[in-house]
């Protein structure tokens, strides 16, 4: 009961196939899926992959099921049929996500592959065993596939169209091999995950479970982890640990309470002083920075998330370059636009015009002119004038730092 209230008062549940309290009133067998269409998770699929850590803290056994099967076909997405990859990229991808995964949910993970029974299917058998208990009556009124059906110009395959009975297999075969009693996955997933709920009962005469959680929108309300097409990788080689920081940083004040249940383990209490302490002085995102390091810290360890604080610290004049580490000197010029410079051309007069063009952060230099005629310019956070050229005093630890406005930032490095 103490787990069921912890998730729904994190807004962690939205549809249950059955009263909460009874589906995890015992410890389960439970999965969540994910075909490999890349080789790495980004923060839109991280609501799931911290439930199942939740779920697994308490006791239930997780399985990772990892789509080598589906992913070769995909989900029916909201426009256009999803490109086709190919088994070598399949196979990457999935040995990818298996590590990902077992790194922030623990060692107690199974991962399982689709593809172990979904590529020995016979179509005639499967149609005869498996698609007489679906009507294409109900699949027609599923969301995704209505709104591709009744958009014009759009249209589905009978591949795509065929995905949420092979999703609802899955299941009957998680739960023939692994006693598998419950399936997690995103609110836009419901019909699916219920559709595989109902074959184990009239396949198997067996009882099994379905929870989902809600999607998760920004403030603007566009899908979460997504920002104009980029993702946010949990991949630290794809996404940096300090971009990752630096994506929880920016979040919107409104989101603050939201996100800190959804995306930490902090307690509820905890998370109950904090909004508290942010809502009365917001200025100093106290807020933003305890979500940033704990989801920083789940996802790439804690010394990750202690390096990107600090460079953060660092960056925003709170912390002085000299206490930086190699490593994270590393880190910093791996994460933020940067610039070097040699002491030749310094003596020769370098200037901050020339720093931000350089980097690429203005491109011409009436535009660099206009901006520090307006004082939107700082160099090692004093305020840059046209004339400020960078001297060999202003490099701590071979490091200085212009500022463009309030938060675009550039380090200049002494080659």
């Amino acid at each position: 009961m103490d787990l069921v209230h912890e998730l729904i008062e994190r807004g962690l549940i939205e549809h249950h196939s059955a009263d909460p309290a009874l589906i995890l009133s015992k410890g389960r067998t439970v999965y969540f899926g994910s075909d490999p269409t890349a080789d790495s998770l980004h923060v839109g699929h991280l609501v799931g992959v911290l439930l199942m850590k939740r779920l697994a803290d308490a006791g239930n056994k997780p399985i990772l099921l990892v789509g080598g099967g589906t992913g070769m076909i995909g989900d029916p997405k909201e426009k256009g049929e999803r490109s086709m990859i190919d088994m070598k990229t399949v196979d990457a991808n999935k040995k990818a996500l298996r590590l990902q995964l077992q790194k922030i949910i623990g060692k107690s993970m199974r991962t399982v592959d689709n593809a172990d029974w979904l590529l020995k299917v016979q179509l005639i058998p499967f149609l005869r065993d498996i698609g007489k208990h679906f009507t294409v009556n109900d699949l027609i009124k599923r969301d995704l596939i209505k709104k591709r059906l009744d958009t014009p110009d759009e249209s589905i395959s009978y591949t795509e169209f065929t995905y949420s009975l092979l999703q609802a297999y899955d299941y009957m075969m998680l739960n023939q091999k692994y006693g598998c009693d419950l399936q997690i996955g995103g609110s836009d997933q419901w019909t699916n995950i219920l559709s595989g709920v109902e074959l184990v009962r009239k396949k198997e005469g067996k009882e099994v479970f379905a929870l989902t959680f809600p999607l998760i929108n920004d403030a603007s309300g566009k899908k979460f982890g997504k920002s104009e097409g980029n993702a946010v990788w949990l991949d630290a080689n794809k996404t940096s640990p300090f971009a990752f920081y630096q994506f929880w940083l920016q979040t919107d004040d409104r989101n603050i309470d939201h996100y800190l249940k959804v995306f930490t383990f902090v307690s509820l209490p905890e998370i109950a002083a904090m909004v508290e302490m942010h809502g009365r002085s917001p200025e100093r995102r106290q807020g933003q920075r305890m979500l940033a390091k704990a989801v920083t810290e789940v996802v790439h360890g804690k010394d990750a998330a202690l390096h990107a604080e600090k460079c953060t610290d660092v960056l925003f004049g709170t912390t002085a370059f000299s206490s930086l580490t190699k490593a994270e000197q590393t880190l910093l010029m791996k994460s933020v636009p940067s610039v070097s410079v040699t002491s030749t051309k310094i003596e020769a007069g370098y200037t901050v015009v020339d720093v931000l063009i350089d980097s690429g952060l203005l491109t011409s230099k009436s535009e660099a002119r206009r901006l520090l005629e307006g004082g939107g310019v700082r160099l090692n956070g004093e305020v840059a004038s046209i004339t400020t050229r960078v001297t060999t005093e202003d490099f701590i630890n071979g490091l200085a730092i212009v500022q463009k406005g309030k938060s675009e930032k550039v380090l200049v490095s002494l080659a």
